[in-house]
């Protein structure tokens, strides 16, 4: 990795060139890069957290004066629950990932003596652009390295002590390596982003982590595609037949885990037989958590009846943009189905309508409504019984991943190692030319091989 302050044409440049020599080094060679990268990590652990501590009293001012959102606070600690810990694990899951490149996964005999086979390749160069979240060096350099692709990373000015420190000790390891130094860049050059958005000659792939400003910003700029989501908008719908303690346990975990998660729950939808066996202890088990509720009126008389006088006190009215809403925090919006509707049916509706395509769940007893819930959202990760935060890469057994796509095209949900590569179609021949078939010439066999 090189921390440059190369122009950015130049480090693009650079990356593509190295991309090309990333590409051909065996699969040892880039697990043993993965290897030394652990390694100086977890052997420069203090001096990184006190890096991340600096930015961490910088940022909290920032915060204090309006200028940085809580929930970027959060992602820039690198020593919040078990962070660390996962980045670290991270890095040797990859490791022991099956080599994702050279693949082939179809292979056809088009005619004697000539073989077609597809097989799988690196997207190339990525530029991965990033708010907060320190840990992403690591996690992009990483699944790079697998999988045989040059990144150029651009953070935030909220994190450039710790990643900094991070991309010093990642460049230091390679240099041990066999990995081209500039097949993993950190740019550091001011106002760098727009131009590079522009070298669609040199970068293939854009991945913005962060903000939605940041996501869409690139989805306007960028000369190449892009890759992520805007928004992380998630809903889960509590079916009449929901048991009381699962969906107690899921909606917990999905709105308090880590609430400036992008797969966050967001929204409640709660079939109307569900108010009073249900909702009650969900309401009291999420306001416990200091969670805000904002209850349409079926909801709040409901849960004002149910609830204990402190805590219905505590209840708030929803207003419609709350259901458009990503609020990366300890709120909530709850939207009551009505039992005379096709209550499915009118949940998947609000979900098409107001989500963000991210992850939606269910909970409920019926497999045949939980099929017709999820065969009916238009979202990447599609949940019965279990908890939105449950959409993540690590979690997957991806290793890490890159982000989450909500794309209609390459990759979409959680994206890890297969999600950074593409395919190319080779033919083996005998001296074949396209003129020698067609009318009163040779025949196509088209014959499927196994693989």
């Amino acid at each position: 990795m090189s921390l440059t302050n190369a122009s950015p044409e130049e480090a693009a440049r650079a990356a593509k060139t190295a991309s090309r020599k990333l590409a051909v080094l065996p699969t040892k060679a880039r697990n043993d890069a993965l290897t030394a990268i652990h390694d100086a990590l977890s052997s420069s652990k203090d001096e990184i957290l006190q890096a991340n501590a600096s930015d961490l009293v910088a940022a909290t001012r920032s915060a204090a004066n309006g200028e940085l959102s809580q929930s970027m606070l959060k992602r820039l600690d690198l020593s919040r629950k078990g962070k660390w810990e996962d980045m670290l694990s991270g890095i040797l899951d990859v490791r022991e990932l099956d080599d994702p490149v050279g693949r082939i996964d179809l292979r056809t005999e088009l005619d004697d003596g000539l073989l077609l086979h597809r097989q799988s390749c690196p997207i190339g160069v990525l530029l991965i652009i990033f708010e907060a979240r320190p840990e992403v060096i690591a996690n992009i350099a990483s699944l790079a390295i697998k999988s045989a692709n040059a990144a150029i990373l651009k953070g935030g000015k909220e994190s450039t002590g710790s990643f900094r420190a991070i991309s010093t000790v990642i460049s230091k390891a390679l240099a041990t390596t066999e990995v081209p130094n500039d097949a993993i860049q950190l740019v550091t050059t001011r106002d760098a982003v727009e131009p590079l958005l522009e070298l669609s000659q040199y970068i293939d792939l854009v991945i913005p982590r962060g903000s939605n400003d940041l996501v869409r910003y690139c989805q306007r700029k960028a000369h190449m595609p892009v890759l992520g989501h805007a928004d992380g908008l998630c809903s889960i719908y509590i079916h009449a037949d929901a048991d009381k303690g699962m969906a107690v346990d899921v909606i917990v975990d999905s709105k308090t885990d880590y609430p400036a998660a992008c797969n966050a729950v967001e929204t409640i939808l709660v079939h109307e037989d569900a108010l009073l066996s249900v909702m009650p202890a969900v309401a009291a088990a999420l306001l416990a958590k200091g969670v805000s509720l904002r209850c349409d009126s079926a909801s709040r008389a409901a849960l004002s009846e149910s609830l204990d006088k402190h805590q219905a006190a505590l209840l708030q009215d929803v207003v419609s943009s709350d259901y458009d809403t990503e609020f990366l925090d300890l709120v909530v919006a709850i939207r009551t189905v009505s039992k005379s509707d096709n209550a499915v049916q009118t949940a998947i509706d609000h979900i098409n309508e107001h989500g963000s395509h991210h992850t939606d769940a269910i909970i409920t007893a019926s497999e045949a409504v939980a099929n017709t819930f999820c065969d009916g959202i238009d979202s990447a990760c599609k949940f019965w019984n279990c908890s939105t935060r449950m959409a993540d890469g690590m979690r997957f057994g991806f290793g890490t991943e890159v982000g989450i796509s909500t794309n209609k095209v390459h990759a979409r949900g959680p994206v890890g190692l297969e999600g950074l590569m593409i395919y190319e179609y080779r033919i083996k021949g005998s001296g074949q030319g396209a003129g020698m078939y067609g009318s009163g010439g040779r025949q196509w066999k088209h014959r499927r091989l196994p693989l």
